[in-house]
């Protein structure tokens, strides 16, 4: 397993990790979970991902009871949640969701119990909230880091100018400022990761754990012929994610790659996930499962690598059309 520094911090992730997004309890149950994040570990995956609102909390309380059973080295992994949406869903009152100091702490408290653990290696502020003032989300951060609860905080679904307005604050009052953000990137969503983020990497550095890099499966091309039963687009309440790649001139792109894939000899799956952790900027691609052979196969996108040379890279920006340019104007 290939390992990457989180930005400019000292932190090591492996280049694939492992997250609980839609899958923990809403697919698989415990063995299997327990299952696949064994075979993530063995595999070299250090990086565990979570948040308050997977599955309404259920999705930590899931990974807590597969990392008690397991008993690693708690020094051997990163584990990450989210603040923002809150765990309570239709239920949630004033103060239990968002950006403010009271939810981040709570919320943080709270992951802990779920997560049965002591610290989190890496916070992530889910969303940002423009009705809490930047300077307490960073030095509320900033506290939770010197209390010990958590090692590394960062954002996700952030632009480029609000991570660089929380790194001013940061240097305003000489607080610790946010070293990773969690945005969606894959051959169908590029812009943030290619274009928006390009001034914070050259100007304070910044990792990246990248969600979706699959597209919530849509890249694996298993959706060309239906929706196979149990798979996420298929699943009540994700309907927006059939909405959003299911769409004629994706599915045009996609059989194009599909040959490309072929060509190679590869599974669409390993060619997507290949070409997102090629991006040097991607500190790490959050791998998610629910069969270990689903996670086999992912994992076999490292060899793939090299395969990826600058022709092959180039009939791939020629057949989606939507490499991000940067306006000097």
């Amino acid at each position: 397993m290939e390992y990457r520094r989180l930005g400019r911090s000292g932190l090591q992730l492996s280049v694939l990790s492992f997250g609980s997004w839609v899958s923990f309890h809403k697919q698989i149950d415990d063995s299997m979970a327990d299952e696949l994040m064994g075979l993530a570990y063995d595999r070299g995956i250090n990086f565990f991902d979570n948040a308050e609102t997977y599955a309404l909390g259920e999705s930590e309380k899931m990974m807590g009871r597969v990392l008690k059973n397991k008993n690693w080295d708690r020094s051997s992994y990163i584990l990450s949640s989210k603040v923002f949406f809150g765990w309570r869903g239709k239920d949630n009152k004033p103060n239990q969701t968002g950006l403010s100091r009271k939810h981040i702490v709570e919320a943080c408290h709270e992951a802990l119990g779920r997560l049965k653990a002591d610290y989190l290696d890496l916070y992530f502020c889910h969303r940002p909230d423009t009705t809490v003032p930047i300077e307490e989300v960073v030095w509320t951060m900033h506290n939770l880091v010197v209390q010990g609860k958590i090692l590394y905080w960062g954002t996700s679904m952030w632009s480029g100018a609000e991570i660089m307005e929380a790194h001013r604050v940061a240097n305003q009052f000489g607080l610790i400022a946010p070293v990773m953000e969690q945005p969606q990137y894959n051959m169908f969503e590029r812009n943030k990761v290619e274009l928006d983020y390009l001034p914070v990497y050259q100007n304070v550095g910044l990792g990246t754990t990248i969600w979706s890099p699959l597209a919530a499966g849509f890249l694996t091309g298993k959706y060309l012929g239906g929706f196979p039963e149990g798979s996420r687009l298929g699943i009540e309440g994700f309907e927006w994610l059939k909405d959003r790649w299911m769409q004629e001139d994706k599915i045009a792109k996609l059989k194009q790659l599909d040959v490309l894939s072929r060509e190679l000899g590869i599974s669409m799956a390993e060619l997507a996930i290949a070409w997102t952790i090629r991006n040097p900027n991607v500190t790490t691609a959050i791998l998610g499962a629910t069969r270990t052979s689903q996670l086999e196969e992912n994992l076999k996108s490292l060899d793939v690598l090299p395969l990826l040379t600058p022709e092959i890279m180039g009939r791939i920006d020629e057949i989606l059309g939507n490499k991000p340019v940067l306006n000097l104007l």
